[in-house]
């Protein structure tokens, strides 16, 4: 399981890819990966094209992530995802609070 982050060239995407399992032992590495966002970043991506495992602990991140950033970007979107954790976060209703494709 690893965390890759990226900064799109212009500086308005960031794009944090998560690969293997997305699960507590992730915690500090993906809070530090949102924690200075640049001010003219105005999307982040949370990319789970290699995740192959996400359980509640990644659900909370992903939440505690919108609570802290939200004010400072425009859209959060989560892109893709697993069918197995498109259906997880479709069930936890966060299809209501992110963008996901």
């Amino acid at each position: 399981m690893s965390l890759t982050k990226s900064l799109s060239v212009d500086g308005s995407t960031l794009t944090i890819q998560i690969k293997g399992k997305f699960d507590f032992n992730l915690v500090q590495s993906f809070r530090q990966a949102y924690a200075q966002i640049e001010p003219n970043t105005n999307k982040v991506i949370i990319d789970l094209r290699e995740t192959d495992y996400m359980d509640s602990s990644a659900l909370g991140m992903l939440l505690n992530m919108k609570k802290t950033i939200e004010s400072q970007v425009q859209t959060i979107e989560i892109s893709n995802c697993q069918p197995q954790l498109k259906k997880i976060l479709q069930i936890s209703r966060f299809d209501k609070k992110f963008d996901i494709n």
